[in-house]
Formats: structure tokens, sequence, C-alpha cells
């Protein structure tokens, strides 16, 4: 990966994370100041964009960590694992959390049910992007299975030479 390519998506990634920051800070004052001021449950709705936003800063900065590892030429570890699985896990849990916003938006909608079977089919996108994920880290351990293997066998080759 080039040295340019690296900043940039650093650059996305910190302004990212900052943007989320940005809205758990507008999202903990609004419920210090004003708990619940409507019909809709105000406040879970906030408590479930406080922990999207947890959700999302996870993942960046496992992002980040992967991005490190691949700038020294160490993605290819065990090490990587770890990261991948939290981004994973971070996916899930946006998905579960906008799951949980479509049923609290539900009853809302009883005149146009459209837009709660839109709500879904985003949840299940968002499942599918963990799933891509999810296939990208058997493709890592495909790929770290080969490396070991060709250290062993370079190993073999050293001793016979």
């Amino acid at each position: 990966m080039g040295r340019l390519t690296v900043r940039a998506l650093r650059a996305v990634l910190v302004v990212v994370f900052v943007g989320t920051v940005f809205v758990q800070a507008g999202m903990v004052w609004a419920l210090a100041a004003r708990p619940d001021d409507g019909p809709l449950p105000l406040t879970a709705f906030r408590v479930i964009t406080i922990l999207g936003m947890v959700s999302a800063q996870v993942a960046l900065v496992c992002i980040w960590r992967l991005v490190a590892m691949v700038r020294r030429g160490t993605v290819f570890s065990h090490a990587a694992f770890r990261y991948v699985d939290m981004v994973i896990g971070a996916i899930v849990a946006a998905a579960l959390l906008w799951f949980a916003v479509t049923a609290f938006n539900a009853p809302g909608q009883r005149d146009d049910p459209g837009v709660t079977l839109i709500m879904g089919g985003i949840g299940v996108a968002i499942l599918g992007v963990a799933l891509i994920v999810l296939v990208l880290r058997m493709l890592l351990s495909q790929a770290v299975a080969r490396d070991v293997e060709a250290a062993q066998l370079r190993a073999e080759l050293d001793e016979v030479i």
C-alpha cells in the first residue's frame, strides 16, 4: 500500500472518528438537557445512537491498526485476526442496533409499513457487510497458512543447502 493511500485512508478515519465523537457528545448533551422531549422514545434513540457510534469507533480503531500492520508488512500474521474479528463484531453490533431502531420506529409507521421494510432491508445489508468481512477473514486465514507453509519450506530448503 502506497504512502499516499495510507495517509488518505488515515485522514478519512480521523474525520469519521471525530464526527462520531461529535455526534456522541451531542447525544449525551441531549440526554442530560432534555431526557425525553417528544412522543417517540427519544431516550432510547439517543442511547442507541451513542452505542452505534461506539461500534463505529471500535471498527475505525481496528482498521487503523490493520492499516499500520499493512504498512509494516505484518498483516499476514495471527495478530491481524484479533482486529478483523473486532471489526466483524462491531458491524454485527451496528446491525443489531439498527434493528432496534427499526423496532422502535415501526409503531409510528403503521400508515406506511414500507418504511419499516426498507429499514429492515438496510439492517440485512449491514449484516451482509459483516459477512463480506468474514469472507475476507477466511482469505486472510488462507494467506497466513500459506505464509507459514512457505516459511517452513524455506527452512527445510536452507537445511538441504
